[in-house]
């Protein structure tokens, strides 16, 4: 049923198209009528029976060609309704030749000279009419007799029930395309994806035409059994064909403008699969990125459809030149109204253009913080981290400041302010909050994380832990399980996070007796926590390794770090030579891997401190990356002491 519904659900705007193109493709038979020329449609009008156009007559010095067709066709209508014979005469006099009905002496029509064909005279005129009349009449009589209409009614079921057969054969083979056919192409064959795609576009575009077509043909042949019916359509015929507005020197009618409408949907839809084959098989191939795809398409997508339309409404007999006077004025107005989608739509292009965000950066503009979903000719989607989409104009990105994360180096800081309590030990809450960055496995070792001393607030000893991660989008999760680590160290190392308060000094001696009088001697001895208490946590602090809990940074003297680079400079050192990498040679170097080995083996370091100590001395000025790219890193990139610069 999904996949029955799949096929049937197709949007408004194109059935709109399709029954469009479908009652222009039954109306263009009568276009010709509208076609004709203005002289010919204004010196004569048809004589219809049921829908069918039997002649046409023209003009009298007292009557009209509509006014006489008008009389013409009421007296045949009731002719067609009557129960009597039809025997229809030819009447002539010295004036004129007339066609009556003898059976009920009715006056149907006069052949005038008007209505003579160049090369036969008025009677032979007269007699073609007599066999379309005779013809007509008698066919409409038998039309609305009881046996023709059961006939009818019973070949009309039978149509519908055709109708229905072949459209659950239509319905099926949809389904079993979908299932079968496409299913079994897209696993044994990986190539000719264009053949494919158009293959696969046909069938569904068949899918969806055939159906509109067989309703569409059935119903008509239905209305043409009925004789009312048939003359309704012909009514719909005509209201389709008749001139409705004229611009310029020229008349347009309803179905011109539907063949215009439907042409125009047809040239947006040959212009976007245009587009598609270029930037899928053209562009791609040719190596171009997805930005430019984009705007190549976009480009081209818009100066297809501008040159189409132009070509378009000169071949459907519009004047452009009419139109230069209405678009001088109307230009100006237009130009204040879509100031804003222009401004957007340059926007849009300078974006695609420069790339300042691409298709999943993790962005923040203004109060908005989230991914690039598509970046459009005109706006911008933004999904934000509770998954709510944001459709944002493109202007915006270039009036305001953007933090893009995702640009160019992905990896950014967080910083997290925390306030304890005055009388802290400040080396307790370093360590603290270091371990608690060290222990999270998403915190970068290089840059290494820092606690920075901010000030000394008016309840608190302020602090901020600086770390550095590589996926910035998840930067509120990490946040929070940060804090929950901070929280349980602090706690741990009996650190207290302080509230606003404001002590009271009292300098009355009375108030001093009074409240000496009022509380009790405190007893050492039952104090919540005891002198025992209080040896386990002198023991707990001091059992505390520095080694282990400072940062190396502060472990490692000046002393020890100029051993350290005299050491890695020996020949028992690490290997420092030129070294080859592409095209290029880069002299005295090392490689940032091998340096870590070295410190692992020779100091027993773990690789996350022989990292953190490699970064101490590209901090300190005493090694750089060779092309001043990378800090310090556990892989295969050339660093180079900075004496051997010269």
């Amino acid at each position: 049923m999904n996949k029955l519904r799949k096929i049937l659900s197709f949007s408004g705007w194109r059935l709109i198209f399709l029954s469009l193109l479908i009652l222009i493709l039954i109306g263009i038979p009568f276009k010709n009528v509208a076609q004709n020329s203005s002289l010919e449609m204004l010196q004569k009008s048809p004589i219809i029976v049921d829908g069918n156009v039997l002649f046409k007559v023209g003009s009298l010095p007292n009557f009209s060609a509509e006014q006489r067709a008008e009389i013409i066709n009421i007296a045949l209508a009731e002719e067609v309704i009557s129960s009597e014979p039809i025997k229809i005469v030819i009447v002539q006099d010295l004036q004129q030749t007339v066609i009556r009905n003898k059976t009920t002496d009715r006056h149907l029509l006069s052949v005038t000279e008007v209505d003579v064909i160049e090369g036969i005279n008025s009677f032979e005129q007269a007699t073609i009419w007599k066999n379309h009349l005779t013809q007509a009449l008698e066919r409409g009589q038998f039309e609305r007799s009881s046996g023709y209409v059961s006939q009818a009614i019973l070949l009309s079921l039978g149509i519908i029930l055709l109708t229905i057969i072949i459209h659950g054969v239509l319905i099926y083979l949809g389904i079993w395309g979908e299932k079968r056919w496409f299913r079994d192409w897209n696993r044994n064959s990986a190539n000719f994806y264009l053949s494919k795609a158009l293959i696969k576009s046909c069938w569904r575009i068949f899918l969806l035409l055939s159906p509109l077509i067989l309703w569409f043909s059935g119903i008509l042949h239905i209305s043409s059994l009925f004789p009312q019916a048939r003359s309704q359509v012909y009514q719909i015929r005509m209201l389709l064909v008749e001139p409705i507005f004229s611009f310029g020197q020229k008349s347009y009618s309803a179905l011109q403008l539907l063949l215009l409408l439907a042409l125009t949907v047809s040239l947006w839809f040959l212009v976007k699969g245009l587009v598609f084959l270029i930037k899928s098989y053209l562009l791609s191939r040719l190596g171009a990125n997805r930005n430019i795809q984009e705007v190549v398409g976009t480009l081209t997508q818009y100066v297809l459809l501008f040159l189409g339309l132009i070509i378009l409404l000169q071949l459907w007999g519009l004047d452009l030149s009419a139109l230069a006077i209405i678009a001088s004025v109307l230009g100006v107005g237009i130009g204040f109204g879509l100031q804003n989608i222009a401004n957007n739509f340059i926007s849009g292009l300078i974006i695609i253009l420069e790339r300042p965000i691409q298709v999943g950066d993790f962005i923040k503009l203004g109060d908005l913080v989230g991914t690039v979903q598509s970046v459009g000719a005109r706006s911008t989607q933004i999904k934000t981290w509770d998954g709510v989409s944001i459709i944002v104009p493109n202007s915006r990105f270039l009036e305001s400041e953007v933090i893009n994360w995702s640009h160019g180096d992905s990896t950014s800081a967080i910083r997290l302010p925390i306030g304890v309590a005055y009388g802290s030990d400040i080396k307790l809450v370093r360590v603290a909050l270091l371990k608690a960055a060290r222990e999270h496995k998403e915190i970068l070792v290089t840059p290494r994380p820092k606690v920075l001393f901010q000030e000394f607030g008016e309840s608190s000893l302020n602090f901020e832990l600086r770390v550095w991660l590589l996926e910035p989008r998840h930067q509120f999760r990490i946040k929070s399980e940060l804090n929950y680590a901070i929280e349980k160290n602090l706690r741990d190392y009996g650190i207290e996070i302080p509230f606003p308060q404001r002590d009271l000094n009292l300098k009355s001696s009375h108030f001093k007796h009074l409240i000496a009088n009022i509380l009790p001697t405190p007893d050492v001895t039952n104090s919540p926590q005891s002198k025992s208490d209080q040896e386990v946590d002198q023991y707990l602090i001091s059992s505390l390794n520095d080694y282990e809990l400072d940062p190396l940074e502060d472990r490692l003297t000046d002393n020890e770090i100029n051993a350290l680079v005299k050491q890695m400079r020996s020949d028992n050192g690490i290997s420092i030579e030129d070294r080859r990498y592409r095209l290029n040679i880069y002299p005295t170097c090392f490689i940032g891997s091998e340096a870590v080995n070295w410190f692992v083996k020779h100091y027993n370091y773990t690789r996350e401190e022989a990292i953190e100590l490699g970064q101490i001395l590209v901090e300190r000025g005493i090694i750089h990356h060779v092309l001043e790219q990378h800090p310090f890193k556990d892989s295969y990139l050339f660093y180079r002491f900075c004496d051997d610069e010269k």
